[in-house]
């Protein structure tokens, strides 16, 4: 036992551990940009699955642990060469056009399917980019709309709307909704911090890093296209309390690919294309058939034109 005047017990020798050199930048640094890691990007967007394995993707599918490196502001020889996100495309030059044909629509639910699978949407009926709505006329004038969640597992034989049950019914269709990604758009209009924004291509989209979930866009979209996405495990890129809606699968679009919900419809219903190209399906249809938008009164100048039946009841 030491006193009070003793000198204190000398401390074990440590060794000092090495402080590791860091590597100088080079000259010519630069530093990455977004598009180097674009493919493993959308690699990871494609399914649920997928993103679960977008560690995996980008150590083994691009260029391993380079690739880990290039996801930081880190310095790069400007002698990398960088392949773009979209190569060849230009949004200028395109009139995105989307047809929905209400005569065709079976209601299968099967586009539900794959925007929630595609998208990362929430399984919960309340949330949805897209959904299919059930329009019956009954015998004695009355008309009813259904969506029982959302159409995504189709529609049972009988209306499901209040007040319907015990009535005859005359004549039904499906009619699918999607954002109508409108020209003169109140979501875009309405928002504070510029969040939802429209690409040089007309598309609107939503930037969840300046989105503050207000809900104004949420509100002011006629269409009911819009919602605040929930806090639990299946929010789309993990970003709660952010407004979301369809964007016509945006990320393949510019790929050249179709919107899921177009490519997985078994009997054409939905079809979708750039009407500046006069050899493309969708710019002959529309303009031959006639075709119009849902609900022009608005006057937000819809881009999703429909066909069918839904012209006879608007």
């Amino acid at each position: 036992m030491t006193g009070p005047l003793d000198p204190a017990p000398e401390s074990p020798a440590t060794t000092p551990h090495p402080v590791p050199a860091v590597e100088a930048a080079p000259d010519d640094a630069v530093l990455v940009p977004l598009e180097a890691i674009g493919p493993a990007i959308e690699q990871a967007s494609l399914t649920r699955r997928a993103f679960l394995g977008f560690g995996a993707a980008l150590v083994g599918g691009v260029a391993g642990a380079a690739v880990l490196a290039k996801l930081f502001p880190v310095f790069v020889s400007a002698e990398d060469t960088v392949s773009p996100l979209v190569p060849d495309y230009d949004p200028a030059s395109k009139a995105w056009t989307f047809v929905v044909d209400t005569s065709k629509c079976i209601g299968c639910g099967l586009c539900v399917v794959a925007c929630k699978e595609e998208n990362h949407v929430p399984e919960s009926a309340e949330f949805t980019r897209t959904w299919v709505e059930r329009h019956t006329t009954m015998t004695d004038g009355t008309r009813f709309v259904d969506s029982p969640d959302a159409g995504i597992n189709g529609f049972p034989a009988a209306c499901t709307a209040p007040g319907a049950e015990g009535k005859t019914v005359k004549s039904a269709f499906f009619q699918p909704r999607l954002c109508m990604q409108c020209e003169d758009s109140p979501c875009t209009a309405v928002c504070p911090v510029s969040a939802t924004y429209r690409t040089e291509d007309g598309i609107i989209l939503v930037d969840a890093r300046r989105c503050i979930g207000c809900g104004y866009c949420v509100v002011s979209c006629p269409y009911g296209a819009r919602y605040i996405v929930p806090a639990d495990e299946d929010s789309p890129a993990n970003t709660p309390g952010v407004a979301d809606k369809c964007t016509w699968c945006y990320h393949r679009i510019t790929k050249g690919q179709k919107p899921a919900c177009v490519e997985i419809c078994p009997v054409g219903a939905r079809r979708f294309g750039d009407a500046n190209d006069p050899s493309s399906d969708v710019a002959a249809e529309a303009a031959a058939a006639g075709a119009q938008p849902l609900h022009p009164e608005y006057g937000t100048r819809p881009r999703v034109l429909y066909l069918g039946p839904t012209l006879q009841e608007g």
